[in-house]
């Protein structure tokens, strides 16, 4: 499977995903700016925040509730389609899951 990554300028790169890698592993692993993963996936800083493309949005696992919890503290910024990337691992029922990275990150 791959990630297609969307920079604010409309700029983009499609990735190929390892199979249990994190979108977040994938941009960080590649140098894609404006997704930072402070924590390293660890779910305690909201640093790779995304918004997932809507049409593709139900086709991937819903947030755990320590998720939606996280992407509160996001102001401003937080959308229906929000993700944090960590979260999001292949294998996924997508071919190409499209993110789309905010202007700033929390």
């Amino acid at each position: 499977m791959h990630v297609k990554f969307v920079q604010p300028d409309g700029a983009a790169a499609a990735l190929a995903m390892e199979s249990g890698a994190s979108v977040m592993i994938t941009a960080v692993r590649n140098g894609i700016r404006g997704i930072d993963g402070e924590c390293g996936g660890c779910l305690d800083c909201a640093t790779c925040h995304v918004y997932v493309e809507e049409s593709q949005y139900g086709n991937i696992p819903a947030p755990t509730a320590d998720e939606l919890e996280l992407l509160g503290t996001i102001t401003g910024l937080r959308r229906p389609n929000s993700r944090l990337s960590c979260q999001i691992k292949a294998p996924l029922a997508i071919d190409t899951l499209v993110v789309h990275i905010p202007e700033s990150q929390a």
